[in-house]
């Protein structure tokens, strides 16, 4: 535990020296390094962009460097030979975006050289990539008589930058291809080689047979390599708490998973230090740079916005990632929108993923951008005038909010979008459009199209939808099913009113036809 003096705040800092030397706050990610440096040679590890790769691979050069006096205090200082020192091959692609394969040849031909200078060899002499890096590696080998350790940062940040253009993409992950082809033959001259990025692209595609990287993104005990836990955050930023709702502070910024439940959660540390800056909650990270390709393909593939919460799939599709094949779930998981809820092992070897969102600020912030391509011009007024019949507990002015609302919707909406039947769409707007204030949503059934039994605790009230379409069943069930199966039993002990809610809507006239309410009094 550090002391309970304020210090600086580490935003933006990925420096290792910066921020010990500065008296800026540090998390101690010492004790996962030692397991990672004893354990293996050759790690992946996959993060979504601001969970401090950077800053994990500067510590490690640092360590490799025998830079002692920096490690003062933390958990590997007496652990580790500091006179064994190892030359130290840093390779980033995180600044800027590289328009082509041309570009991307000449950032990597820079970066060699500056390794090179930066370790004092002599001048690379050759201009081929796949050379010029197996002679650094080799020269540095012999120079310092001991092995390489090779950093590599957001390796696939060049393919990620061209995405939405697949010819250029295949043509820079061939030229990255040519790059890590060179860690295979190198393998006499490396000690310990790290690449870092968002996505998991397919050995195959990328590492031409590199078959002995170990891919940790999931492995339990480096699930919290990156970002801050729980503990941390009461233990290391304990002075920058009060004034602030704890609770708060979790449901909006915590919630990271990569494993199942038993794997201890995390904070995007971006947001928790902007948080504790600014003194006021907001989406931070996720209006820091979140990818239009994203929201263009969630759109493109129409994908029914209620089931983001509880989403099941299979590890081959949770990271599948490509030029030629990007599953929707694998793009969610890896940019870090969605995170594992639950992992099943129904056979041995075959495990199921549950994903959701991992907290308040990703659900509200991803379906506020996704609500214009569902046809909601002008979201921000329609969350005001949401918030203030819900704030009144107005179910009159909210049954006119809500058929104006889908009155406003393009009518040639559901010719040109890929959601099979109108009703997905009907219930997506339904659904985001709640979400996107920020509510405390929960969708009871996300599995069926037009059908989203969704609850929202607000205010003081809890409100019970059930939707049902008018050409598939009767007029005048929804209200009813919410009655007979007693959907409301399980709030009664809550003490807050109840607003039971059947919303009934017709897929011929693209409009609500009935929206029956019954309120039962707080007990």
């Amino acid at each position: 535990m550090q002391d309970a003096h304020r210090r600086k705040l580490p935003i933006g800092i990925q420096t290792f020296s910066d921020i010990r030397e500065g008296d800026y706050y540090y998390v101690d990610k010492t004790p996962h390094i030692e397991r990672l440096v004893n354990q293996n040679k050759y790690y992946f590890l996959s993060r979504p962009r601001r969970f401090g790769k950077s800053l994990l691979l500067d510590t490690l050069r640092c360590l490799f460097e025998g830079r002692q006096a920096l490690f003062e205090g933390l958990y590997i200082h007496d652990k580790w030979d500091w006179q064994q020192r190892y030359p130290v091959i840093r390779i980033s692609f995180a600044n800027g975006v590289i328009q082509d394969r041309g570009e991307l040849d000449r950032r990597i031909h820079y970066q060699l050289a500056k390794n090179s200078e930066r370790l004092g060899l002599p001048t690379i002499s050759y201009s081929d990539i796949p050379d010029a890096f197996a002679e650094l590696i080799d020269v540095a080998h012999r120079e310092y008589g001991q092995p390489v350790v090779i950093l590599i940062d957001e390796y696939d940040k060049p393919i990620l930058d061209n995405i939405l253009a697949p010819e250029r993409a295949r043509e820079v992950r061939e030229g990255l291809k040519n790059l890590y082809s060179v860690l295979k033959d190198a393998d006499p001259h490396l000690h310990f080689v790290l690449l870092t990025g968002v996505s998991k692209f397919s050995k195959v595609s990328l590492f031409s047979g590199l078959n002995n990287l170990n891919d940790i993104t999931l492995d339990a005990p480096f699930s919290t390599i990156c970002g801050y836990t729980d503990e941390d955050i009461d233990a290391v930023f304990a002075p920058e708490l009060p004034g602030l709702d704890r609770e708060a502070i979790r449901q909006w910024y915590n919630g990271y998973r990569w494993g199942g439940r038993e794997v201890v959660s995390v904070y995007n540390p971006f947001d928790a230090l902007l948080l504790f800056q600014k003194r006021e909650f907001a989406p931070y990270w996720f209006e820091s740079a979140t990818p239009t390709f994203l929201v263009d393909i969630l759109k493109q593939r129409g994908v029914f916005t209620p089931s983001l919460d509880h989403w099941e799939t299979e590890y081959e599709l949770l990271s599948q990632f490509d030029v030629d094949q990007i599953s929707t779930e694998g793009l969610l998981f890896q940019t870090g929108y969605l995170t594992i809820q639950q992992v099943e092992e129904p056979l041995l070897g075959y495990r199921q993923y549950t994903l959701g969102f991992p907290n308040r600020e990703v659900e509200t912030s991803l379906n506020h951008a996704l609500l214009p391509s569902l046809g909601v011009e002008n979201a921000p007024r329609e969350r005001r005038t949401l918030f203030r019949h819900l704030s009144q507990h107005d179910l009159v002015g909210l049954e006119a909010h809500l058929k104006a609302l889908y009155a406003g919707l393009p009518h040639d909406w559901y010719r040109n979008n890929p959601i099979a039947r109108y009703e997905g769409h009907y219930a997506s707007v339904f659904y985001s459009h709640f979400a996107a204030l920020g509510l405390d949503v929960t969708v009871e059934d996300a599995s069926h199209h037009g059908k989203v039994d969704m609850s929202v605790d607000f205010g003081g009230h809890i409100y019970l939808f059930e939707f049902k379409v008018v050409e598939q069943q009767p007029e005048g069930q929804a209200l009813a099913q919410i009655k007979h199966k007693g959907y409301a039993d399980k709030y009664r002990a809550s003490g807050k009113p109840i607003h039971q809610i059947g919303v009934e809507f017709s897929s011929v006239k693209r409009q609500i036809v009935a929206f029956d309410t019954e309120t039962l009094a707080a007990v």
